[in-house]
């Protein structure tokens, strides 16, 4: 009786004092303001961290994908007699090693400056094909750059000129193997302006020189000071702004540069990323929730509005530099920074783009699912679980004065290729990540812990104290009777005879 109740009280104590200190630890938040301030000060591009040593050499494999458009119909197009059409050959795929190197810590170990590595090998089970034996006829962007070089130099010497790559036998379309195209071919054009000009080079490819090259120094704030700065990119080439576009907005860097975010981010913000393939800084928006290897993540993607023309997004007006020539929704001119190539940018299969782009071209339908640029982060350490870069490639085609092979083109947003550059986080940094998340988890719901281990030992207390009181002996005793027996000995004779509990006299 008196071991039951003393547990009921110890359990009822204890259970009140959980109750009571998980409800001022949740309401306080102190649990979770601790273990938030511990991740924002793990989360820092700083020696001894635990993400600098990922973020000097990521380990989850990145690859690149090439889909290549194939022209079949280039002489009719360029009669006047048909739009062109294409075919879509790929991915052809290559692995993507990013080291950085030449890591050192600048403005007193505040930010972080790097290099960062772009190293190529080519994977032939993940492509469809040989690219040094499969063939592509595109588009001579060698001819079309000479031609959009020399427009407006007038009439005879743009005629000179178109003569002259008349008699080399210059075409507007060319055919090369997919290596060529994409890691570089010496073009007979490039060749014979190089005795003319020597600085010029003698090879072409869309991706000449860049394998086994960086995009130049990057500073980064290192998050130590301010974790919401954790990644932003301070100076590019030693610049704070670029100044390729018209306005000091356009110009401005802003956001990291993809491979990592702040900690605890939210549905609401605008993200940031400076792509230097586009020249410019882009931004995204909140699209779902996902998962990805049992690891919550927010789904950002480029809105409309990124690639929208100054006229539907003001925003973007300064990057149209020649104001009478400004492209319409979904594409960017970017031949102010590709050294006067008329290079267009979009999303594949102008996806996101006015639609008359995408009219223009027989083979081309873009589908959000597949042509969607999109990062998957955890919103607890902003680290990207899974990403697409998705972008195109395209020549801005059109009429110029003195060159007949142009006569019969109107202005066309010619699509080359289109690329996918994609990463999803390998299994041992997502298991790394799922056990610091359910610490996290763990700790920052301690106090709703205590509030149900608190409210559990509370009926406990309960459910002891009702079955004690109905297990309590009543304080009135009842009295119990015995029958006489029949047989009196002489023993009973002499105490007398019982009924009961009484003695009845005899007399």
């Amino acid at each position: 009786m008196r071991k039951g109740s003393c547990c009921m009280f110890t359990s009822g104590v204890i259970g009140a004092v959980l109750l009571i200190m998980g409800i001022s630890l949740f309401v306080s938040g102190l649990f979770q303001t601790l273990i938030h301030n511990k991740l924002k000060g793990e989360i820092t591009l700083t020696e001894g961290s635990k993400i600098f040593a990922t973020w000097k050499n990521p380990p989850p494999p990145v690859y690149m994908e090439f889909f290549i458009f194939n022209v079949t119909n280039p002489d009719k197009f360029l009669k006047g007699e048909a739009k062109p059409h294409l075919t879509t050959m790929g991915p052809y795929t290559y692995r993507e090693y990013r080291p950085k190197h030449n890591v050192s810590f600048v403005h007193n170990g505040t930010k972080v400056a790097a290099y960062t590595a772009k190293i190529f090998v080519f994977e032939p089970e993940k492509s469809v094909g040989d690219p040094n034996v499969d063939l592509v006829t595109t588009v001579n962007i060698p001819a079309v750059a000479v031609m959009n070089r020399i427009k407006g130099a007038g009439f005879w010497v743009s005629s000179g000129i178109s003569m002259y790559m008349g008699s080399i036998g210059t075409t507007m379309f060319m055919t090369h193997t997919v290596q060529e195209l994409l890691w570089g071919f010496k073009d007979p054009l490039l060749s014979r302006l190089k005795t003319i000009r020597p600085d010029t080079d003698e090879y072409f490819g869309l991706m000449l020189h860049k394998n086994s090259s960086d995009d130049g120094e990057f500073v980064y704030h290192t998050g130590e000071q301010n974790y919401l700065d954790f990644g932003r990119i301070y100076t590019w080439k030693g610049e704070k702004m670029m100044s390729f576009w018209k306005s000091n907005q356009s110009n401005m860097i802003n956001g990291t540069d993809g491979s990592g975010f702040h900690p605890f981010l939210s549905k609401e913000e605008r993200l940031n990323v400076f792509t230097p393939d586009l020249c410019r800084s882009i931004h995204m928006r909140f699209e779902k929730e996902v998962e990805l290897k049992g690891i919550p993540a927010y789904r950002f993607t480029p809105p409309r509005d990124v690639l929208a023309s100054g006229k539907n997004n003001p925003e973007n007006e300064g990057f149209c530099v020649t104001p009478k020539k400004c492209l319409d929704d979904g594409v960017l001119d970017v031949s102010v920074c590709r050294k006067g190539a008329p290079v267009v940018m979009s999303f594949p299969h102008f996806h996101l783009g006015d639609e008359k782009y995408a009219k223009a071209i027989d083979g081309i339908s873009p589908v959000h699912e597949h042509h969607q640029t999109f990062l998957d982060l955890n919103p607890t350490m902003g680290v990207p679980v899974r990403a697409m870069k998705r972008a195109q490639i395209n020549i801005h085609l059109e009429r110029v004065t003195g060159f007949p092979l142009t006569r019969n083109l109107n202005s066309t947003i010619f699509p080359i290729l289109f690329l996918n550059e994609s990463v999803v986080i390998d299994d041992a940094s997502a298991a790394r990540i799922q056990k610091l998340l359910l610490i996290v988890t763990l700790v920052s719901h301690f106090p709703l812990i205590l509030v149900a281990l608190g409210v559990i030992l509370l009926l406990v207390s309960i459910i002891l104290a009702i079955r004690f009181y109905q297990n309590k002996p009543s304080a009135k005793k009842d009295t119990s009777y015995a029958p006489v027996s029949s047989k009196v000995d002489d023993q009973d004779e002499k105490n007398g005879t019982y009924i009961g509990m009484m003695p009845v006299d005899k007399s």
